[in-house]
């Protein structure tokens, strides 16, 4: 079982930047591929970012392509998510992930294990 806590969430205005944290517990954590993903109210959850065991391999979204970088310390079982020059349809509640597999997954039912968000907010 692995069970993950995101923080750092919070409001800031449009141009912005916030840097969302993802702990995880147990000891198997350098060898899970790590995903953030978002959602907006009355919509569906969607990739945001992933992260491959290593770190070696990441991707992102075309809409945050440029302006986010995600990042881990597997020493410190953690992932993170570096949002630059935030919009305001950036706004939604961030969810961390893991996924046995390692790799670079895009869609939801890959992962394995998801923590409960943190609330972005942009301002205009």
């Amino acid at each position: 079982q692995v069970q993950l806590v995101e923080s750092g969430g919070g409001l800031v205005q449009a141009g912005g930047s916030l840097r969302l944290s993802c702990a995880a517990s147990g000891r198997t954590f350098s060898s899970y591929g790590m995903g953030w993903f978002r959602q907006a109210p009355g919509k569906e959850r969607e990739f945001v970012a992933a992260i491959n065991w290593s770190g070696g391999i990441t991707d992102y979204a075309d809409s945050v392509k440029g302006r986010f970088t995600i990042s881990r310390d597997n020493a410190k079982n953690t992932v993170y998510l570096q949002m630059n020059s935030l919009k305001p349809e950036d706004t939604a509640v961030y969810y961390c992930a893991a996924q046995r597999s390692a790799g670079i997954y895009y869609a939801r039912g890959m992962y394995d294990y998801w923590g409960r968000g943190t609330q972005v907010t942009v301002s205009s």
